[in-house]
């Protein structure tokens, strides 16, 4: 008797024991970020000395066109024309209007909350929840080190290219120094000793603080920009308008299907939005630079576009080279050397602002306990966070020094996506006010958050239709579907009016935006979808067993952010003070 009374107690002990474990699990899973009232400006930070803010308007310009415009310019836009033809215009159109639209949504969000790091994971953080938010951190910070190991190996390779254009350098460069690498146990590890040390220098660079970070990437930036206007009207010269025609020549899916590859092309304006707390004036400034540096890529690509097509017939176009290949064949070829140091400097400027904008996010989650403090610690006389910024460079040497991770290139992206879709829904979440009140309720803000999931649903569904060219009628199901949802979205829910910039069209811009997206998410790589399956359970593991018990929203060292009226918001080191 005595024996099973034993067995059961101890029974239900376990059993409360992992119900306690488990309710403890959602109750932390599900907090947010509190925002308080206008007139509470408190921001509590557990370092002694925060950010500096120095970067204009300007700057923030720059740093949008320094992270998505690389090599990618004088690559990207020949590779599609040879399928899409003269049409890979308007490929570029759609996929930039695509942007746009989310970028509206970037800087709604910017402009509203504290001027202070987080971008996508803090909007998530306060619009949903504490696990949602560590998810979307996890997805952009894989694409971030993926990314830069994978653009620092072509910054090596261009480097050694134009090394190589002296005598002294031709043919006498080893492979594991910079082009490709020394291979060993079957391609598995692949030596790259170039790569490493740029991340090394820029790593300096970016630890010595915010101001020189922003006139190397403002020099370099300038530089591709200048280049990339001498190509087009260097170019222009040469333009055959017989070229332009036919200008589909194998109908509109092409063209569609070179949207959905070019969009990645604009990728980097979100950096801006990471930019917060070293900004002048983020909420005037925060905004500009978003759509700014969006608008001045659009342009420059639609340019190269009209030239790279016009010059030559879209079916002669290389897929290596095909820009520098054009003026070759012109008789052009210092134009080709100029595209070369063009690509150095777009490579530098993407590779600086990727590994800032990892060193910021660190930041974030550093502070809030996330993840270690050690994260969270700002040089007090740099103002940077080096602890965050030599990490994200050892790893990002690491890869790029030992692996050949442009293999890895067809699993990124999934964080842009994700990323994208989820500040989309930000604004949306937190919009909705309940019609009687300036408040939202529970019931119709779920009713606001699953109208959403269905629009992504239906993106993602007609996605899949399109890419295995399944019946046309289940593609117009599903778009069908996800119209419906938008309109219950317009017609079942109030949303508020903010001050300050707001995104036009709500909830009408922000749904279609997660369509799109998702519709993108689709058509990218079927591994890219194992990965984001596969992180998601990973990063759920590390918040359960660590996270969840490191993060204490009455701690004294947990940031608290709060909506500010007004156009300056400050911070004010309330830990310091205790």
């Amino acid at each position: 008797m005595g024996g099973g009374q034993r067995r059961t107690t101890q029974n239900q002990t376990t059993s409360s024991a992992s119900s306690s474990c488990w309710s403890h699990f959602w109750s932390s899973a599900l907090r947010t970020k509190p925002l308080g009232s206008p007139l509470e400006v408190a921001v509590r930070t557990n370092s002694g000395d925060g950010l500096v803010r120095r970067l204009g308007m300007f700057d923030l310009i720059l740093l949008g066109v320094g992270a998505s415009i690389g090599a990618g310019i004088f690559v990207v836009t020949g590779t599609v024309a040879h399928d899409a033809g003269p049409g890979v215009t308007i490929s570029f159109i759609l996929a930039g209007v695509s942007c746009v639209l989310n970028a509206l949504c970037y800087a709604e969000l910017a402009s509203r909350f504290p001027a202070v790091v987080g971008g996508a994971y803090l909007y998530t953080y306060t619009a949903f929840n504490e696990l949602t938010a560590f998810l979307v951190f996890a997805q952009l910070m894989l694409d971030y080190h993926i990314g830069a190991a994978s653009i620092a190996r072509s910054l090596a390779s261009y480097v050694v290219t134009i090394l190589e254009l002296f005598p002294i350098f031709k043919e006498n460069i080893p492979d594991w120094i910079g082009h490709g690498g020394q291979k060993f146990l079957g391609g598995a590890i692949s030596i790259n000793v170039l790569a490493p040390v740029l991340l090394v220098l820029l790593t300096v660079i970016l630890c010595r603080g915010v101001g020189e970070s922003a006139a190397v990437n403002s020099f370099m930036t300038a530089t591709k920009v200048i280049i990339v206007i001498i190509v087009i009207f260097a170019g222009a010269f040469e333009v055959d308008t017989s070229n332009w025609t036919p200008f589909a020549p194998d109908g509109f899916k092409p063209i569609l299907t070179g949207a959905t590859v070019v969009f990645f092309a604009y990728v980097g304006f979100d950096a801006v939005a990471n930019s917060a707390e070293e900004s002048k004036r983020p909420q005037r400034d925060l905004p500009i630079g978003i759509i700014g540096s969006l608008l001045i890529c659009i342009t420059l690509y639609i340019g190269v576009c009209l030239v790279i097509t016009g010059m030559l017939p879209y079916y002669l176009l290389g897929e290596d080279a095909p820009l520098a290949n054009a003026f070759t064949s012109k008789g052009l070829k210092f134009v080709s050397i100029l595209i070369s140091v063009g690509a150095v400097a777009g490579l530098t400027t993407t590779l600086l602002v990727g590994l800032y904008v990892q060193s910021r996010l660190y930041l974030g989650l550093g502070r809030d306990g996330l993840l270690p403090s050690v994260f969270a610690r700002v040089h007090p006389r740099c103002h940077t966070p080096i602890h965050s910024q030599v990490w994200v460079g050892i790893v990002a040497a690491a890869l790029a020094g030992l692996f050949n991770v442009h293999i890895l290139s067809h699993i990124l992206s999934v964080g842009s996506l994700t990323g994208y879709s989820v500040v989309a829904a930000c604004v949306v979440a937190l919009r909705l006010k309940d019609k009687a009140s300036s408040q939202v309720s529970s019931s119709t803000w779920r009713e606001g958050v699953i109208c959403l999931l269905i629009v992504a649903c239906g993106g993602f569904s007609a996605g899949l239709c399109y890419r295995f060219s399944v019946s046309i009628v289940f593609l117009v199901v599903a778009v069908v579907v996800a119209i419906l949802a938008m309109g219950a979205l317009c017609f079942r829910q109030v949303y508020a009016d903010l001050p300050g910039f707001s995104c036009p069209g709500v909830p009408i811009v922000p749904a279609t935006c997660i369509f799109f997206n998702m519709f993108l998410f689709a058509q990218i790589h079927h591994e890219a979808w194992v990965r984001f399956v596969i992180l998601c359970i990973i990063t759920v593991g590390i918040y359960a067993f660590y996270g969840q018990y490191h993060v204490d929203p009455s701690s004294e060292e947990t940031i608290i952010y709060h909506r500010m009226s007004g156009e300056e918001r400050f911070i004010t080191n309330a830990a310091s003070h205790h």
